[in-house]
């Protein structure tokens, strides 16, 4: 998907930063951290740029979804403690959006996950342009490349 090798980045090198806060419910019986939770801390990096409540990025008709996720699950993330949280673009398309991510948790790197969301029109669930303002507004988020 990318030309980043999202394992050697750290959460420095994401231009967005946000954590979340590991819950005891989100633990299994062998103590650590349920595989499925990983895609709601994701998914909190997520929203943080495509539903910035000051800069709504969709048209009055439209929406963001998913059309692909990949998560590579590096390491366990044990409870008490937080999750940081790194999102970056890789591409914007006319319609779609490729981020990279990556989920530490006390400085270690325990999964990335590379996703493609896509703007639609929610009247004819098809693929609808980004507006420019979206497109300038996301380029702040964009990874650098050289990393």
């Amino acid at each position: 998907m990318t030309l980043i090798d999202i394992k050697k980045l750290t959460f420095i090198d994401y231009p967005l930063k946000t954590y979340d806060k590991i819950r005891y419910s989100d633990t299994d019986r062998q103590g650590h951290v349920n595989n499925a939770v990983f895609s709601a801390f994701l998914e909190t990096g997520r929203v943080e740029v495509l539903l910035h409540p000051e800069k709504p990025l969709s048209g009055l008709n439209g929406s963001f979804v998913i059309v692909n996720l990949n998560i590579n699950l590096i390491a366990e993330i044990r409870w008490p403690g937080t999750i940081d949280i790194g999102t970056g673009i890789v591409k914007l398309g006319n319609s779609s959006i490729q981020m990279s991510q990556g989920l530490f948790q006390n400085e270690q790197l325990v999964a990335t996950a590379e996703t493609v969301i896509v703007h639609v029109d929610n009247e004819t669930k098809r693929s609808s342009p980004l507006t420019q303002e979206a497109k300038n507004f996301l380029t702040q988020y964009l990874l650098k490349t050289e990393i």
